[in-house]
Formats: structure tokens, sequence, C-alpha cells
């Protein structure tokens, strides 16, 4: 059902990936090169959440992470990330664990956020379900 749901953001042009901005790993495997959170957000995540981090509606609600009181528990976020919820593609398969640790960190510390703590990339791998499919490109 999620991979439906992804395919037709996709086909929709709702949620975009630009494979300039891949690279081929390890054979055929695509994944995200960007390093900085600020990069991969904007790659990844400003489709949908805006540049700003205010969210949108339209043909979905696409959660505001502006002055968000849910991103004050790191964990919410790695899950929100990594497993995706609803709407929400977990993309764990296409960003490794030092990439969402910096994409949680950047939103955790912008758009009016100021939460200080960081998560770790090892954080970010002791919270993967060790038997989770996860979302790839391929």
């Amino acid at each position: 059902m999620m991979m439906r749901s992804l395919a037709a953001l996709l086909a929709s042009g709702f949620l975009t990936v630009s494979y300039a901005d891949t690279a081929v790993v390890g054979g055929d495997t695509q994944v995200f090169t960007q390093k900085t959170g600020k990069d991969l957000y904007e790659q990844v995540c400003a489709s949908c959440h805006m540049v700003d981090g205010k969210g949108a509606q339209g043909a979905g609600t696409y959660p505001s992470l502006s002055k968000n009181p849910k991103l004050g528990a790191p964990a919410y976020a790695v899950f929100m990330v990594t497993q995706g919820n609803k709407g929400m593609p977990g993309l764990g398969g296409v960003l490794n664990d030092e990439q969402i640790a910096e994409v949680v960190n950047y939103v955790r510390s912008n758009f009016g956020n100021e939460f200080s703590d960081k998560v770790s990339a090892k954080e970010v791998a002791a919270q993967r379900p060790k038997d989770h499919q996860y979302f790839d490109l391929n």
C-alpha cells in the first residue's frame, strides 16, 4: 500500500526526485549524495514541507516543521524521516544514518525550532528496525 501511494506521488509530480543529484553506489542502487542537513532538506524535504518549513495544503497536507513541538523528541523526528507515517514516505532506504542525523538536526535547529541536543548516526542506526523494508528508488 505504501509503495503504491509513493508511486502515485512520484507519478503526480508532488514528490520529485532529481536523478542528477543521486549517485550509483554498489551497482544499481540509487541514493542521495548530499551530506549537510541543509542540502538534504532542500533536495528531499522542501518540495513538500516548503523551503521555509511552514508546510502546505493542497492535494495533500504537508505539516509545518516551523516551531513544531513534536520535534522536541529526537526519536520522533528520526522515526518520521526513516520510516514515515501516512503520507510521509520513509526515506531510510535512500538516506544513510549520517544523512538522517544531519537532516533531523537541521530541522530541529531551524525554522524557529531551537532544540540544541543533536542526534548521532549511531542513535539513528539503533532506532532502525532490523526487518523493515525501506523505500528505495530502484
